[in-house]
């Protein structure tokens, strides 16, 4: 990577002491602030550093998350916005709890309110109520799925958002969401940067699919693949309980297929993972069918796993749409695959036995697990420390296992996608046995 400007924006100089000062007790260990200068390297291989030093030149690096000695808002005037948007996705609760018991306790900012139904809820139009949020309101929220303030996709009227929030008074606004939610925070930011106000936004990165740039994984991702883990294991005990049985299951991964791989590498018993990054053929010498075929002669069962964006191009793009959000709906690659595997052995007179599985909305609108709690929580902790410390048009990353801050048009600025040339991938040929191309010469 070029050395690409990934310096945050502020509104101004922290010139406020930290309240957490105040928690420092004698017996206490010393808070480990964090200063503008400390940074996390993109590339932390020895090769990388050997180069820099050859050409005396800056690696590429991040700004590290953490709380600031001194802060720019004063807790007792600030007021707060937490809004969520997009589809759902594990662990949308556990941040919103997150922010408000780390706004509350940590920092004494009690005004905190919750925006109802995305970014609709700031556009008086729609006239969404607007909740109050306190640590007793958001107590047990987390051990539900779904978003206790709803959702919304769809673009919508930045000026009227940006109304909204100075008529309300909001001092930090906190936008929950993937790349469409994350985009639609810095176009408001840009409004308020326009008008000379001092508001800041916070990004807090939100997709099942983990395919926001520059940001290792995303909250509600390792959940996912653990519940699709259990999927798959029963999908497997079907096809096997069949003569040439064969379990078909989708996951979601609109772009990326990160999901139906790390699925795959979690239980190794996927024999066919099929995502958006690779293409295939379906007939041929070299096609799927073929290679299906040869597996159930040789093994009498198969379990294939496709993420919901791969297969898209036998599909007519003339049909296309979009949701709200101005993402193509796919089509059902999943129900497609069980129609031409059905019709190509059914043609063949080959024995077989199809079971398709599609528990796509069932994964996204599942409470969290342990870990991907945990790191909700964190997500939640870092975002408040930087906003509060002034820092605006930022997004929560994740990097090298520390936490980073990384401004949104960066984070926005393509899709994260599976290296088909790189470790993950080759993990997944490894698991599945299947081949490296389906394609025919």
């Amino acid at each position: 990577m070029t050395n690409t400007d990934f310096t945050v924006k502020c509104l101004g100089k922290a010139s406020i002491k930290s309240p957490l000062l105040q928690t420092v007790k004698n017996y206490s260990p010393d808070i480990k602030f964090v200063n503008d200068s400390e940074r996390i390297l993109y590339d932390s291989s020895l090769s990388n550093f050997n180069d820099c030093k050859e050409t005396n030149s800056d690696p590429v690096s991040f700004e590290k998350a953490g709380p600031r000695e001194n802060i720019f808002f004063e807790p007792a005037k600030t007021k707060v916005a937490i809004v969520t948007c997009g589809g759902l996705c594990p662990g949308l609760n556990n941040v919103i709890r997150s922010l408000v018991n780390e706004l509350s306790y940590r920092y004494g900012i009690k005004r905190i309110v919750g925006i109802k139904y995305g970014f609709e809820g700031l556009v008086s139009g729609y006239n969404h109520p607007v909740v109050e949020l306190t640590s007793a309101d958001v107590n047990s929220i987390h051990l539900i799925g779904g978003t206790i303030l709803g959702s919304s996709r769809g673009d919508q009227d930045v000026n009227q958002i940006v109304d909204t929030l100075e008529i309300m008074n909001i001092n930090i606004l906190f936008c929950i969401g993937g790349d469409g939610t994350l985009r639609g925070a810095h176009a408001i930011h840009e409004e308020i940067e326009r008008r000379k106000l001092k508001i800041s936004v916070a990004g807090i990165p939100k997709t099942i699919d983990n395919d926001i740039n520059l940001i290792e994984k995303s909250f509600g991702f390792e959940t996912a693949f653990s519940i699709a883990n259990d999927i798959i294991r029963n999908a497997h005990n079907e096809a096997a309980g069949a003569y040439n049985g064969i379990a078909l299951v989708k996951l979601m991964g609109r772009d990326s297929g990160f999901i139906a791989a790390h699925a795959a590498l979690s239980i190794q018993e996927v024999n066919f993972v099929l995502i958006p990054e690779i293409s295939f053929d379906l007939y041929g010498q070299r096609g799927f069918l073929k290679i299906l075929k040869k597996r159930l002669e040789e093994r009498h069962h198969a379990v294939i796993v496709v993420a919901e964006g791969a297969g898209q191009e036998f599909f007519d793009k003339a049909e296309q749409v979009k949701d709200k959000s101005g993402n193509v709906l796919h089509k059902d690659i999943g129900i497609y695959l069980k129609e031409k595997i059905t019709e190509d052995f059914t043609a063949r007179k080959f024995p077989f036995a199809i079971r398709y599985i599609d528990p796509s909305y069932i994964i996204r609108s599942a409470p969290a697990n342990a870990n991907d709690s945990k790191f909700c929580n964190l997500l939640a902790q870092n975002a408040v420390h930087a906003a509060v410390a002034g820092k605006t048009d930022f997004v929560i990353g994740n990097w090298n296992n520390l936490f980073t801050l990384l401004p949104i048009p960066q984070a926005t600025s393509r899709r994260k996608k599976i290296d088909t040339g790189g470790e993950l991938w080759w993990n997944v040929l490894e698991a599945t046995g299947q081949p490296a191309i389906m394609k025919n010469p």
